[in-house]
């Protein structure tokens, strides 16, 4: 069975408004801003990923496409049982989420590798582009309230919302590094870690 995805999800929900080619399929992917919460990725991506619920039976190739002198583009029309797996899927994301490794984080757990000047300079780089980033979306998202209904932005909603924490927290946390409030030292830390380990039993 095809494995769940984000992208997976928006191939079905396009292919259940109506059939489409991948190539509309894209492109109203981008145009709606769904880009920016499934990762499209490189176009191969997405056909890789048409060819996939093609196999398992849950999207059908409908017919096909010429227009002028572009090649053919293959339409493709989701089945009943795409459509429900569709349906399944929204529910599953929306009650049981899985746990993600976030880069970010992992950067975060390994920080005392960096001295403090350059883990300060670091986070002040990541704080200016979300900030640009935070605007932008802003922007976009004040741009469209009022022509499209709130039900198809809940998603840049919930991004704008993540964005504006990721913001708060990585603001206060390079105020402490500043301001020496937040500080290390590696020999300190590398003898706790010596401390904790000995307190264990070797694996067999």
């Amino acid at each position: 069975m095809t494995q769940r995805s984000g992208l997976a999800l928006a191939v079905l929900a396009l292919a259940a408004e109506e059939p489409m080619h991948p190539y509309r399929m894209q492109r109203l992917l981008r145009e709606r801003g769904k880009d920016q919460v499934v990762n499209l990725g490189q176009r191969s991506q997405l056909y890789k990923t048409i060819d996939r619920l093609v196999r398992d039976e849950l999207l059908v190739a409908q017919a096909t496409e010429r227009e002028s002198a572009r090649p053919e583009r293959t339409v493709y029309a989701v089945t009943e049982a795409g459509r429900e797996l569709a349906v399944t899927w929204t529910l599953d994301m929306l009650t049981a989420p899985r746990h993600e490794f976030a880069e970010f984080t992992a950067a975060l757990s390994y920080l005392p590798l960096l001295d403090h000047e350059v883990a300060a300079d670091a986070l002040a780089l990541r704080l200016s582009d979300r900030r640009s980033e935070l605007d932008r979306m802003r922007r976009e998202l004040d741009h469209v309230r009022d022509v499209l209904p709130r039900v198809v932005l809940l998603d840049n909603e919930y991004a704008l919302a993540h964005l504006e924490a990721d913001v708060t927290y990585v603001a206060g946390l390079l105020d402490d590094l500043r301001s020496g409030a937040l500080q290390w030292d590696r020999a300190e830390l590398l003898d706790i870690a010596r401390r904790v380990d000995g307190g264990g039993e070797e694996a067999p």
